[in-house]
């Protein structure tokens, strides 16, 4: 079933590739963070609006993370907050800015990778510009029983550019210089 992208949300359509914890849509998930959003409220559910919780201080022992690559459809996610008695889920919706390009951009000029992958990577950071101000990631999470559980979905240029920052890192490693980028952006 993976490559073949499954419609499951009016927002768009899910690629069943990539790593067991995230589901993947493309352009944009603006449309389903208000659907998302209708849905809680709809269910009864106070939102809390939070940053990303799996970038918090916490033990990732104590995050659980939701199979989303077999059961993408955030609704069954929700319908299991509700089931354990959960009334608070947390929302974290991410914007792309162009911070986080122009940062790469700035450390890639100062790497020492080849002519040919500097250029590679410069033109495809630049080109993620264009995605200025797309929703890139949603974050559902809920607390019960002093365990995180964690619902994720991003858009594949938000991976892609993910990837992107840590070669650069990577690159500062094999220098063995100190990282610019470390800590400035998560792989999540």
């Amino acid at each position: 079933m993976t490559g073949e992208p499954v419609c499951l949300f009016p927002g768009g359509c899910v690629s069943l590739e990539g790593s067991q914890n995230t589901v993947r849509m493309k352009p944009n998930l603006d449309t389903l963070r208000h659907e998302i959003e209708q849905h809680l409220e709809s269910r009864g559910l106070a939102v809390f609006r939070s940053y990303p919780r799996t970038e918090s201080e916490r033990s990732p022992a104590e995050a659980v993370y939701w199979d989303s690559q077999n059961y993408p459809d955030y609704r069954e996610f929700v319908e299991a907050a509700c089931a354990a008695g959960v009334r608070l889920v947390t929302l974290h919706a991410r914007e792309l800015t162009l911070d986080i390009v122009e940062n790469a951009l700035v450390q890639l000029s100062d790497t020492d990778l080849e002519r040919d992958e500097r250029r590679a990577l410069d033109t495809r950071l630049n080109e993620i510009r264009a995605y200025e101000g797309f929703t890139c990631q949603i974050e559902l999470s809920f607390d019960h029983a002093q365990r995180t559980y964690v619902f994720e979905v991003r858009t594949d240029w938000f991976d892609e550019l993910n990837d992107l920052v840590e070669r650069i890192e990577y690159s500062y490693e094999d220098e063995g210089d100190e990282n610019p980028l470390s800590g400035y952006y998560s792989n999540n």
